[in-house]
């Protein structure tokens, strides 16, 4: 009879270990106090190289302190929980509490993302924050709530570039043939065809190798991303043409954000803000210093000229058509229009 009552004290013992240390994020976790401890777990595609990365560090540190060490934060970087959709996935499921993507993978959960998969829709990057941190921008983050996700806001992730292993990328006719890996995005794939490549949806893990190897000419995106990745080992061309600005998106699980007190969601969202501030300015500081490191790479640069823009926009317009059909609605687009154009004008 002893034996048996030590086996079931024992027994009893270790189902509550393992119970206490199975305690998923956002469930609040007694902390020898009177005051819940949330656990905050975040993943991110960016290497742990990218400012990205330096972003949520500097997220962590600001939610543990103003929360006086209620949040508890984990960051895991360099795709470890999955790339772009697995981790939206993952926020959606609430596996991971927190994440970062580019716009462009969100359109396939909301089709209101498309919107920032057309070519030439800002002019410059101070445009572009005032256009996210206003009215279209807070509508696009409240339209995933019914993914399940709570938009938090923007970061910086910079205009996109393109590289390649043939020729620099002079006129549009330098295009034409060019095998260049584009996300898996209906736009993109219609953009880059209107214009004469022959654009190949490639992830993004696989790409160093598939431009190492020849299996694509080229890729494109923002200069932060060429340098972290260190692609410019293995290209020889760099043509700067601000093609498309896709900003990151750092979303939340909903059910994490709304079953913390309401002190805590407001720590969310100051410091959301505060290093959303930071992140801009840090961007633009890095894209200065990766732009010399990807010509110290012996990689050839060179700027589109306006001229070619002009022309690239005016071909392009039946893009914009198409993406209206794919979100169902030309309004957001003329909402974000008319806005891009009163403050440039």
């Amino acid at each position: 009879m002893r034996k048996k009552l030590i086996f079931i004290v024992v027994a009893v013992m270790m189902a509550a270990l393992l119970l206490a240390g199975c305690g998923g994020g956002g469930s609040g976790e007694q902390a020898g106090g009177d005051q819940d401890v949330y656990k905050l777990k975040i993943g991110s595609p960016l290497a742990d190289t990218h400012p990205g990365h330096d972003a949520f560090v500097k997220f962590k540190e600001l939610v543990e302190e103003k929360s006086d060490g209620r949040f508890q934060v984990e960051i895991f970087a360099n795709q470890v929980l999955g790339g772009d959709r697995e981790l939206i996935e993952a926020v959606q499921m609430g596996t991971v509490d927190m994440m970062l993507t580019s716009t462009s993978p969100v359109a396939n959960f909301d089709k209101n993302y498309y919107l920032f998969d057309l070519p030439f829709l800002f002019p410059d990057r101070e445009t572009a924050y005032a256009v996210l941190d206003g009215e279209v921008g807070q509508a696009l983050l409240d339209s995933v709530a019914s993914q399940g996700i709570k938009g938090l806001g923007y970061w910086e992730n910079g205009f996109r570039h393109i590289t390649n292993n043939v020729k620099p990328i002079e006129s549009i006719s330098d295009l034409k043939g060019l095998k260049i890996r584009t996300m898996e995005n209906q736009l993109h794939l219609s953009a880059w065809k209107t214009l004469g490549a022959n654009p190949t949806p490639m992830a993004f893990g696989e790409l160093f190798t598939g431009l190492q190897q020849g299996t694509v000419d080229g890729q494109e995106n923002p200069l932060a991303l060429i340098d972290s990745n260190k692609f410019y080992e293995v290209q020889d061309y760099l043509t700067m043409s601000g093609h498309i600005y896709t900003p990151f998106v750092v979303f939340m699980n909903l059910d994490y954000y709304n079953n913390l007190p309401e002190d805590l969601q407001q720590i969310v969202m100051e410091a959301m803000q505060e290093s959303s501030e930071y992140q801009r300015d840090l961007m633009v500081k890095e894209e200065t210093k990766s732009l010399e490191v990807i010509k110290a790479g012996n990689t050839e640069v060179n700027e589109l000229s306006e001229d070619v823009k002009a022309e690239m926009v005016e071909l392009l317009k039946p893009v914009y058509d198409e993406g209206a059909e794919l979100m169902g609605s030309r309004e957001l687009i003329d909402k974000l229009m008319a806005e891009v154009e009163s403050l440039t004008n």
